[in-house]
């Protein structure tokens, strides 16, 4: 199962970097950098759909999506164009990111950033911080809720924002049980890579009010968007469709006309 191998690379991935910069080292620094003012979950909070940006240049379902990869140039036009957040890749085997990316692109643009990474260890977390990351991704498919708890206190004390995502009501429970205040339901089974454009559509009655609700995965086309709006999603988490575009202002436009 693709999950299952990104896990255990993930994890071999992070054992390799405690070999390099011992943890505590690691944790030092990022203590010692200025608390952070929770940017990402922030700016998602507006009477408005906020659409967060994906900057990636491939994906275990898909492969190589965009051949041509000016990552920076990518960044700076969704930033133009009137994005509201950034999710970088960072997972180099299968989705071709790298932490060089996302030092490159935060070093260029001004919005708050997640980085969207497989965090199996509460040193990735730490990494995060240290390169300059507004959020982290905390996959429930993944982590028990003890361990997301665990996570989330950590992100608390460095104020990073956690986008803890679920794909089925069991995952979701999970989430609010661990205290995730930032949630996402994924449109594509991890287990499988299937979407289901209507997923998140589906699970919306099952996130606290209070929560911000994301949905993320498989959105392409103004239509979609409009859907999720309907279904009372605050944000949108947007790849493959605006990384395939030619002009990705325009589709982001196109998207927001039907966000309205």
């Amino acid at each position: 199962m693709i999950l299952d191998e990104l896990a255990l690379f993930s994890k071999r991935r992070a054992q390799e970097a405690r070999a390099r910069i011992p943890f505590e080292d690691l944790r030092t620094a990022a203590l010692s950098l200025p608390k952070g003012e929770f940017r990402f979950e922030k700016r998602l909070k507006t009477p408005d759909l906020s659409f967060i940006c994906e900057v990636k240049k491939a994906s275990p379902s898909k492969g190589v999506i965009a051949e041509r990869f000016p990552y920076l140039e990518i960044a700076k036009n969704y930033e133009a164009a009137g994005a509201d957040c950034v999710s970088c890749l960072t997972e180099p085997r299968w989705f071709l990111g790298s932490d060089d990316i996302f030092r490159g692109v935060r070093a260029e643009i001004s919005l708050p950033m997640l980085r969207k990474d497989f965090t199996v260890d509460a040193y990735q977390i730490f990494e995060a911080k240290c390169m300059g990351a507004d959020a982290v991704l905390l996959i429930c498919a993944l982590l028990d809720t003890e361990t997301i708890a665990q996570y989330l206190a950590v992100c608390e004390d460095l104020g990073l924002s956690a986008l803890v995502e679920a794909h089925d009501e069991t995952e979701i429970a999970s989430a609010v049980s661990a205290g995730a205040r930032l949630i996402g339901v994924n449109n594509r089974n991890l287990k499988t890579f299937s979407v289901n454009i209507e997923n998140a559509a589906r699970l919306r009655e099952k996130i606290p009010a209070d929560a911000i609700f994301v949905a993320e995965s498989g959105i392409r086309s103004p239509e979609d968007v409009a859907l999720l709006r309907a279904s009372g999603a605050d944000a949108v988490l947007i790849g493959e469709a605006l990384m395939k575009a030619e002009d990705k202002a325009a589709m982001l436009a196109a998207f927001r006309g039907a966000a309205r």
